[in-house]
């Protein structure tokens, strides 16, 4: 009699799994595709002093996907719709504070502000210009730029989302401890720390080292993996390219080069500077290349994520920029569908970038406190004990 039963609430089981699984599939698809239409649905951008032709400007491709992926000082949200943010400039007159709203007129065209200096957005950079509007390179040499830009307030949303996720989660685990089974936020965030962790500290680094790394490690792989799927989302509180932004990229590689370093031992150094088991002269011709690599690996992380993140943008602006270079709802009926599934890609590029980046780290952290030396000098040891 328990089997009838059990097979028949095994069968309920399964088939309420089913819908959930086609009800997932079915909101992903339809927020993609409202994200993609909400990008088609977007201004184009039309190039200042383009030719006219049948009394429409000419529509620049390139202008606008790099007005999508540039870093701004305004968020924007909709038409002609955008928040304001706030602009903070250090020059020889000292620190100076206004809207980016001072920046353009209504109708989002760059103007000159003046404050301490006459400030003006040049190709999307803040910089000090003459009475002329033209760039002052003289007054730029003293002059710092510190504002809070579309890239830089993301970047403070995704930390805010963390934080709540990550403290919600430990508050949970501190109320009910980690004898009972995970519940809320903690069963979706339990596997991904037990994937990091013995999947990637653990076979790198070692068992006895991966708690020591395992922070920093979960800190890269949240941070990178959160930008990436805010970025994928063209609305607020996304739209931004922060994983795709040089300066993020290469912040988190100097973040690595400095941990992988400073964790180094000796056995590190002395097969970069001197290799042992090898001749002489061939020491002094791998010590430099040796050398190199280890400026080498950081740099790659840099521009490993910064090109893919990047990359998958422009595939996805450029399929949808077909709509109003051909003009025709037949462009539309193609792009849409390949924006569409280019964008489902995306989702598992985001997980891959921020798997990628976090492994490596593991592995480079893993060669720089490995105990070659000591284990080699323990067997002999032994041997001679034998």
């Amino acid at each position: 009699m328990f089997i009838p039963i059990f097979a028949a609430n095994f069968e309920r089981i399964m088939s309420l799994s089913r819908i959930k699984s086609l009800l997932v599939v079915g909101f992903g698809l339809f927020a993609m595709l409202f994200s993609t239409t909400l990008m088609a649905n977007e201004t184009p951008v039309v190039k200042e002093g383009a030719k006219q032709e049948e009394g429409e400007a000419k529509f620049d491709v390139t202008e606008t996907i790099l007005e999508h992926i540039k870093d701004d000082h305004s968020w924007h949200l909709w038409g002609h719709t955008s928040i304001h943010l706030p602009v903070i400039v250090k020059t020889d007159k000292g620190l100076e504070v206004f809207s980016s709203e001072k920046l353009v007129n209504e109708h989002h065209e760059p103007i000159v502000y003046k404050g301490n200096y006459d400030y003006k957005l040049i190709e999307g950079k803040l910089k000090i210009v003459d009475a002329k509007g033209n760039e002052d390179k003289l007054a730029n040499k003293q002059f710092w730029d510190l504002s809070i830009t579309k890239n830089v307030a993301s970047l403070f949303v995704s930390v805010f989302i963390l934080l709540i996720v990550l403290l919600t989660a430990a508050k949970a685990y501190k109320k009910r401890g980690v004898t009972t089974a995970p519940k809320g936020l903690q069963s979706f965030m339990e596997p991904i720390i037990l994937f990091v962790r013995d999947e990637v500290a653990v076979p790198n680094i070692g068992a006895k080292k991966a708690g020591k790394y395992l922070p920093f490690l979960l800190t890269i792989f949240f941070l990178i993996l959160t930008n990436n799927f805010l970025g994928l989302i063209p609305f607020f509180p996304g739209g931004a390219n922060v994983s795709g932004n040089i300066a993020f990229t290469m912040t988190l590689a100097v973040c690595v080069f400095i941990v992988v370093n400073l964790s180094a031992n000796k056995s590190y150094w002395e097969h970069i500077f001197w290799m042992p088991g090898m001749h002489w002269s061939m020491k002094l011709f791998l010590a430099p290349i040796e050398l190199i690599g280890v400026f080498t690996k950081p740099i790659s992380l840099m521009i490993r994520l910064f090109a893919n993140i990047t990359a998958g943008h422009i595939l996805v602006l450029s399929l949808i920029c077909l709509i109003f270079i051909f003009k025709t709802v037949f462009a539309s009926a193609i792009a849409v569908p390949f924006a569409v599934f280019i964008g489902m890609i995306e989702l598992l590029v985001a997980f891959l970038q921020a798997f990628i980046f976090t492994m490596l780290t593991a592995m480079y952290i893993g060669m720089a406190t490995e105990e070659h030396h000591h284990e080699a000098h323990g067997e002999h040891k032994d041997l001679a004990h034998h």
